[in-house]
Parts: structure tokens; C-alpha cells; sequence
């Protein structure tokens, strides 16, 4: 069976990892994000920030806000501001989805994963969550030394 070869179009470029410790994740939807040029240039050279930003659906469309575009320096003229709000693409039933999780039932839209996807395309997939409380904080906590602890163990009983 031949090896596949990586894509070099998949390219992961900013993940929020604290999402997963903050918020009960329980569902997630990919999106496009509409960008300037620059923007994209921005993106392939890395150093975008999404841990800080959340999503919004305000007037029936899809927002990401207070996200982080570091300016690229070879756009003279076209540059981008570097924290804009920057819109999301979704369906019509998705968005209304969305907009009845956050208002109905009191869920936050979290980023989690920024990438370009097969196609070279960006997508942004966003989590609907629930916010944690500090003892179920602790609760992960725990149970990932204990998955550390039980690792230690097994490597060292083989």
C-alpha cells in the first residue's frame, strides 16, 4: 500500500487550544471568512491570533471579532487594519442555528481551528459552547494527569 503524500495545501494556522479547557464544546461549524489581499499574505506567513476573539451574528450575518492579522510589510499602499471585524460565510439555516444557540440558549460562538483547507481556500471552524466553572476546570485537570500518570506507568512497567 503506497504512503499518501501530505497536501501542501492543508495548512493549519492559528488554533485556539484554550477553547477546549475554557468552554464544553458541542457542536462546531467550518466557514469561510472573507478577506483582503493582504490579509491572506498575512495568514501564510503565520502569526494570526484567534485565542482572544469570538463570533457574533448580528443583522442576520456572521461576524469574527477582535481576531489579529499581523500587517504585512511588502503592502505598501492596500494594507489591512489588523484587528477588523471580519465576516463570516455560513448558510442561511446554519446561521439561524447559530443566532438560536447563542440568544435561546445561552451558548458562545468560539473559534477554534483557522486553515486553509484542501483547495487553499481559508476556512474557520467555530465551536457552539457552554462557558466551564472552575470545578470542572479542575475536573480536566485531573483527569489529564492522570492520563500522564497512567502513561508514565505503562512505559515503565514494559
Amino acid at each position: 500500500m503506497a504512503k499518501q503524500k501530505p497536501d501542501p495545501n492543508y495548512k493549519i494556522v492559528a488554533e485556539n487550544r484554550r477553547a477546549r479547557f475554557d468552554y464544553h464544546i458541542d457542536s462546531d461549524v467550518e466557514c469561510g471568512i472573507i478577506l483582503e489581499g493582504s490579509e491572506v499574505k498575512a495568514l501564510r506567513g503565520g502569526g494570526v491570533n484567534i485565542a482572544d476573539s469570538y463570533a457574533a451574528v448580528e443583522n442576520g450575518e456572521l461576524w469574527l471579532v477582535n481576531s489579529y492579522f499581523p500587517p504585512y510589510e511588502q503592502a505598501k499602499t492596500f494594507r489591512h487594519e489588523e484587528r477588523r471585524r471580519r465576516k463570516l460565510l455560513a448558510s442561511r439555516k446554519e446561521i439561524s442555528d447559530l443566532w438560536n444557540a447563542t440568544r435561546r440558549k445561552g451558548m458562545t460562538l468560539v473559534p477554534l481551528v483557522l486553515y486553509f483547507n484542501h483547495k487553499g481556500i481559508a476556512k474557520l471552524k467555530i465551536g457552539i459552547a457552554k462557558g466551564k466553572n472552575v470545578s470542572d476546570k479542575r475536573e480536566t485537570n485531573a483527569k489529564r494527569d492522570w492520563g500522564r500518570q497512567k502513561q508514565r506507568l505503562l512505559k515503565q512497567n514494559s
